[in-house]
């Protein structure tokens, strides 16, 4: 490996800049994770649609990265629990089918469509609640509202008890947290897979019809063959994970980029603009994942002259790829709703590990996002924007606070 790395930076202080700092670098460049371990990120959307379909391209370390087969990936690197996972997010080949096929009815369109009402409930039970909020007080709109919509809809789609969703949100939170150190995100992982473990056996006493109870059903028939114990568990981590901080953060970005754009602002509420359009542009502009650990060459892959070895990981990085100018023309770095190819971005994946549940993010957001505007129409920031500190990850994509004034002070 004799090219150039890029150190990431693991709290993730300018994900867009050093996206087209490693996108300059050519289309498959080597970066340095956190904990020192060396990654090709791929930032040319067009190279990255092509990965993410090749079956020389696999998502299980333990068949296929050559540093985790060999022991020199252990306990004490802190992204260990995003490769060490038996779930349909690791799995490769057949495996991954068996998985997928068994989580896949619960995303269904029929579901999906069946859980809007449900979604409009929610949000208009927080925003009654925002409207108590005394005049003048700074409300952060992330924490008040981006947060617990996608929360409580996940969470029930699910089965989760609602007194054990605090608990797991704080394990989130620090699934993606990137100052955790490898003990602290060791214990993180233990935590989050105790607490998943209790609910399974909660819902195993007292079945219901939610996703968990369809999943432990999977597990038990034919002795438990078609689903191990673990792959389970670690099925409904991943579901929870994936399933509410993507949307937080699109949520995050999309009230930010309204409320420092005036004139999209004008556009979509006044209906010259649809929400879809702007939700697509939002999933392009500010992908939700920045990058996405790991995927691993399978064998040999020649890039453009580039070579990336067997067993070597690749980093799936979507805020890259988003904004690349090969496909999306010299003005990717601006944020038009009119894009004609603002739908042509990696925000959900590709290719087998699409993301499942991108119908239901996509349903969430074209509800909570009107009804937030409509309610508040005198909505602004309360703070400079260039202020706004970032999650603290590489991997997540959004803001730590969203201060706003929910009318005009």
């Amino acid at each position: 490996m004799d090219a150039q790395v890029i150190v990431l930076d693991p709290m993730g202080s300018d994900i867009q800049g050093e996206s087209a700092h490693i996108r300059a670098s050519g289309p498959v460049t080597l970066v340095e994770l956190p904990g020192g371990v060396r990654a090709w990120s791929v930032t040319d959307a067009g190279v990255l649609k092509r990965l993410l379909t090749d079956p020389r391209v696999s998502k299980d370390a333990a068949q296929h990265w050559t540093a985790y087969m060999n022991g020199e990936i252990t306990a004490e690197w802190p992204l260990l629990p995003w490769v060490a996972v038996d779930n349909m997010f690791t799995a490769y080949g057949t495996d991954h089918r068996r998985l997928r096929k068994l989580v896949a009815p619960a995303f269904t369109h029929r579901r999906t469509t069946a859980l809007q009402s449900r979604i409009e409930a929610i949000t208009s039970v927080l925003l009654d609640q925002l409207a108590q909020t005394p005049a003048g007080t700074v409300i952060d709109l992330r924490e008040a509202y981006c947060y617990p919509v996608p929360i409580q809809v996940i969470s029930e789609l699910m089965g989760v008890p609602e007194e054990r969703n605090p608990a797991l949100r704080t394990c989130v939170d620090g699934f993606f947290d990137g100052s955790l150190g490898p003990e602290e995100g060791m214990a993180n992982y233990i935590e989050m897979y105790g607490l998943v473990t209790e609910i399974v056996q909660l819902k195993r006493e007292t079945p219901g019809d939610d996703l968990i109870s369809e999943l432990i059903a999977a597990r038990d028939e034919d002795d438990g063959s078609r689903l191990s114990e673990k792959e389970l568990v670690d099925t409904l981590m991943l579901i929870i994970n994936a399933g509410h901080e993507t949307t937080v953060n699109l949520l995050d970005q999309a009230v930010f980029t309204l409320l420092t754009h005036p004139e999209h602002r004008a556009a979509v509420t006044e209906g010259r603009v649809s929400w879809a359009d702007l939700v697509e542009e939002t999933l392009r502009f500010e992908a939700p994942v920045a990058h996405l650990p790991l995927r691993y060459a399978v064998e040999d892959i020649d890039i453009e002259g580039r070579l990336i070895p067997t067993g070597d990981p690749i980093l799936a990085s979507y805020a890259g790829a988003n904004r690349d100018p090969k496909v999306h023309g010299p003005t990717a770095d601006e944020f038009d709703p009119h894009r004609t190819t603002k739908d042509q971005h990696l925000a959900f994946g590709h290719g087998v590990h699409h993301c499942l549940g991108s119908p239901l993010a996509r349903l969430e957001a074209t509800v909570a996002l009107p009804a937030l505007f409509t309610r508040f129409p005198g909505l602004t920031l309360a703070a400079d924007p260039v202020t706004l500190k970032t999650v603290g990850s590489f991997i997540s994509n959004g803001h730590a606070q969203l201060p706003v004034h929910l009318e005009s002070p």
